[in-house]
């Protein structure tokens, strides 16, 4: 089993997740491995840490895969996969992982960012990674409406979670909210960290703070649509925010569970 950490641009993919019809991240990494390796989708089983969404992007996506028999030269598969990738995506990290490995289910917290361009008019260097709002916002309550968020709930009214595949536990720890400003430009970037999202979840959360700061509902409205666990209620007061502002910056994991596997022999 192997372990990688990969960045991507996700402007143009339809999401992580392999889909046969269309582009996604997962796909062409299985297809430059495929060609590396000769080993087919089946056998590499990969996985990722968040199945992101189409037009989000990554900083620190980690995911694993398999292999038949040992890979004895990391450094030729890691220099091929990035020669053959396109350039929005980029492998960043491979190594081996212990058996017991998997890059979602021993993941401990997941870090978001999600950016703000607030300005009459969009900077065109920003449009593909930045969410435009043109109205001025009220920082001070926005900051207060992420503080709502911060610890322990049920998400199912911020969950896209449809009728089909109903949530199986709804709760969630988020343990980080934050609305930083940056002194150089009028850019506002939400540091966002907990133990998993649900579909959508910060970009429903992040479309209802933007409300408030343009004044539409107050800061503590936020607890009420929580308690009333109901996503119909949430799209009568609030947008999704758009996936071009989300980017997955990291994933963290116990040491233990990153230390390389004992004994670790490659079969010739």
């Amino acid at each position: 089993k192997w372990r990688i950490v990969v960045s991507y641009d996700g402007t143009r993919f339809s999401g992580w997740q392999y889909q046969p019809d269309f582009p996604t991240v997962q796909g062409l990494i299985e297809d430059a491995l495929t060609k590396l390796t000769r080993y087919t989708r089946e056998e590499l089983l990969m996985a990722a840490a968040s199945r992101t969404d189409a037009g989000v992007h990554a900083l620190g996506q980690v995911a694993h895969f398999h292999s038949p028999a040992c890979i004895g030269d990391l450094s030729r598969i890691h220099r091929g996969l990035n020669g053959t990738l396109p350039h929005e995506i980029r492998v960043r990290e491979i190594s081996p992982a212990k058996s017991s490995f998997h890059a979602q289910a021993c993941a401990r917290t997941k870090r978001y960012q999600y950016k703000l361009f607030v300005a009459p008019v969009m900077d065109p260097l920003l449009r593909l990674y930045a969410y435009h709002v043109p109205e001025r916002l009220d920082v001070a309550a926005m900051a207060e409406a992420c503080g709502y968020f911060v610890g322990k709930h049920d998400f199912s009214t911020f969950s896209n979670s449809s009728t089909l595949r109903p949530l199986q536990n709804p709760v969630r720890e988020i343990l980080r909210f934050d609305l930083l400003e940056q002194a150089s430009g009028p850019v506002l970037c939400f540091e966002i960290e907990g133990t998993g999202f649900f579909h959508k979840q910060i970009r429903n959360m992040v479309g209802l703070i933007v409300a408030i700061g343009k004044g539409e509902h107050e800061a503590r409205v936020i607890p009420e649509l929580l308690a009333m666990k109901d996503r119909q209620k949430l799209a009568r007061v609030s947008i999704t925010a758009p996936s071009r502002g989300l980017t997955l910056v990291s994933v963290h994991y116990d040491q233990s569970d990153l230390d390389l596997p004992e004994n670790l022999l490659c079969r010739k």
